[in-house]
């Protein structure tokens, strides 16, 4: 089981680390010297943010995502904790503050294109470049609500 709070200082290593394990895991198709680039810029812009973490009975992180005015900037699981209801859960908390929460997502992640799909998420547009100009598409995602049963 797990539970949900904001990170502190002593949790960044942590972040890090779940981060690349993630980013291994799912982002097959960044060349070499891009995801290198990347790590430089998410270790320098960490250790500046607010995170919501998914924590473990030993408070341990495994799992987190950072929020800016109602748009979901990042959302990682650690590989080994996938499938169990951390990135709903993550999810699930920013709509309750978000209910039109918007949110970019790698076009060649498709398992991370399929989750938004499955929880709820429709494409609102596409851009052929990432944040920083480089050669992977992402799409523009927000949430939609579904019609009471």
């Amino acid at each position: 089981m797990f539970k949900l709070r904001p990170s502190s200082g002593r949790d960044v290593d942590r972040i890090l680390d779940i981060w690349r394990r993630a980013v291994d895991a799912t982002h097959d198709f960044l060349l070499p010297e891009d995801r290198a680039a990347i790590e430089r810029e998410v270790a320098a812009f960490f250790p500046e943010v607010s995170f919501v973490l998914a924590v473990d009975a030993s408070d341990t992180p495994q799992g987190f995502m950072v929020l800016q005015d109602g748009h979901l900037e990042a959302l990682f699981v650690d590989p080994d904790q996938r499938g169990k209801g951390i990135g709903k859960a993550l999810v699930q908390a920013a709509l309750a503050d978000h209910p039109a929460l918007t949110t970019d997502v790698n076009e060649q992640n498709l398992d991370a294109a399929g989750f938004y799909r499955r929880i709820g998420f429709e494409a609102t547009g596409r851009s052929p470049l990432d944040g920083q100009g480089r050669p992977y598409p992402l799409i523009h995602l927000r949430y939609r609500a579904r019609p009471a049963e």
